[in-house]
């Protein structure tokens, strides 16, 4: 789909030059915090463990794969310790809703973004903030993957705190939380901050010098000594210092979701975003709007909370292992499904070398 460029002057929405007025400004109150949970992905790399878990190939975020919950319903938990409820939207993709419709069965339909398929971060994010503009726009918005786990929830949440009073004083910024990394990890994106000599972070909010996205082993070891943090996605700012980025990274995907989600209702809006997305590309918020926009970008590190994304089987079982969480299920019965070897199963559960026998699944359970 092409459109052409429009200037949108006198729509009401920020620009890149725009800043939330300053006696607007105020140490912003519970009521202005909102927060988005992206729960829309598919989550194909890890579907060898959901299909052994689930019996079918939901996304990992419906799966009960820590402690008999799903990772959303650790997300939700987590994030309602620093978000009112009722300011959580939900960004979902319409293919998952029988994974989800009896989850979240209580939460309404205006808390809830079904796109009509996945097309990437990118229109998925916009679609959440401008929903949130129109509802608040002196809205500080945090977005959260639904499908990451953190060992450490309260030094976590703390630093989330901090983020927001942080946009609250500083609302043209938008700040990502970085966690510390706790080796040289190849298949996580990492952030390079602005850095005193030695590695240590100048202030606590840091400015971000430069995105790496799956660096090779040596180039990870040197992100590791001159302690860069691992990338978690989880994102802090002002309703407009978001949409000024987006604006004046991808104008014409701003101008066409602004045109189109003026709705009468939520049929309306199906109907409209239904069409925007039959032509778009998929398009990725990361690549096309952050890296664009570093000159509002700063970094948090929540130090060594235990995070990881749960991206694979490795990093899945590992996590449980490092992080003390019990799940056997998790491992039984999974050579030639995750790619680990049954030495590597029977160590990395913690059942110790000396067994041969992996241990029955403590919750094998089908969903379907």
């Amino acid at each position: 789909m092409r459109h052409s460029d429009s200037s949108g002057r006198g729509d009401g929405y920020p620009r890149q030059t725009s800043t939330v007025n300053s006696d607007a400004v105020r140490k912003a109150p519970l009521r202005h915090r909102w927060g988005v949970i992206l729960a829309g992905g598919d989550g194909t790399r890890l579907q060898p463990l959901t299909r052994l878990a689930c019996g079918d190939n939901r996304p990992k975020q419906f799966c009960p794969l820590l402690g008999g919950e799903t990772l959303l319903a650790h997300t939700r938990r987590r994030i309602s310790r620093t978000v009112e409820p009722d300011r959580v939207l939900f960004l979902l993709t319409k293919k998952h809703e029988r994974f989800y419709r009896e989850e979240l069965k209580y939460v309404p339909e205006t808390q809830m973004i079904i796109q009509p398929y996945n097309q990437g971060t990118l229109p998925a994010i916009l679609w959440s903030l401008v929903q949130i503009f129109r509802r608040d726009e002196h809205a500080f918005v945090a977005f959260f993957p639904s499908d990451h786990h953190f060992a450490n929830e309260d030094a976590f949440i703390s630093t989330i705190e901090r983020t927001f009073n942080f946009v609250e004083q500083k609302s043209d910024s938008v700040i990502l939380l970085g966690a510390g990394a706790e080796r040289p990890e190849t298949e996580y994106g990492w952030i390079e901050p602005e850095s005193a000599p030695g590695g240590r972070l100048q202030h606590e909010f840091a400015p971000v010098r430069r995105f790496w996205e799956k660096p090779p082993l040596e180039t990870a070891k040197d992100l590791l000594a001159r302690r860069c943090l691992w990338n978690t996605f989880v994102m802090i700012g002002s309703v407009g210092a978001f949409l000024a980025m987006i604006r004046n990274a991808a104008p014409v995907l701003f101008e066409t979701f602004t045109a189109a989600l003026p709705g009468d209702g939520l049929e309306s809006e199906e109907q409209k975003m239904q069409f925007v997305y039959d032509g778009l590309d998929p398009s990725d918020f990361s690549r096309e709007v952050l890296a664009l926009s570093r000159e509002r970008l700063f970094v948090a590190s929540c130090g060594e909370v235990g995070w990881s994304d749960l991206g694979e089987p490795r990093r899945f079982i590992a996590a449980l292992t490092e992080n003390g969480v019990d799940n056997p299920w998790a491992v039984a019965d999974a050579c030639n499904k995750c790619g680990l070897t049954r030495e590597q199963i029977v160590t990395l559960s913690g059942q110790g070398k000396s067994s041969n026998t992996l241990h029955e699944p403590l919750m094998l359970t089908s969903f379907s």
